[in-house]
């Protein structure tokens, strides 16, 4: 009996691979489908790991300007960007086009490279905050 007892106690429901473990507070259905649309639209320039290709196209993983300027990440991606920005200390001057996406999948994408690559950022983007995010 102790035995059946210490091995249902070891079992748990949450592998050590789960990207939600950590942080309960994700939608996973919002990070499911913002990696789908990192996966198409993004992968190209941030690359499959988020960190870009350093003094082209910014890191998204680790990134001190995610981090800090939330909204000026969600105006990039909802309206595009051009001109200078630094991240990590390292100067970017790229262009990144408008993606037409909705505010809905604006915060999906939010959602997702807030929480990918270890990035642990504590903001919860909604379709609110984006729709009142101007150009």
């Amino acid at each position: 009996m102790l035995l059946i007892n210490l091995l249902l106690s070891c079992k748990s429901d949450t592998k050590k691979s789960d990207p939600y473990a950590q942080k309960s507070i994700v939608n996973k259905t919002s990070f499911n489908n913002g990696k789908l649309i990192y996966n198409t639209l993004c992968i190209t320039c941030h690359m499959a790991d988020g960190k870009g290709v350093e003094k082209v196209f910014p890191p998204l993983a680790n990134s001190d300007y995610l981090r800090e300027n939330q909204e000026g990440s969600i105006r990039a991606i909802k309206y595009g960007m051009s001109g200078e920005i630094v991240v990590n200390g390292i100067t970017y001057n790229s262009l990144m086009a408008p993606l037409g996406l909705s505010d809905e999948e604006v915060v999906d994408v939010m959602t997702y490279i807030n929480n990918a690559w270890g990035n642990k950022i504590d903001n919860k983007v909604t379709a609110e905050i984006v729709a009142n995010t101007k150009k």
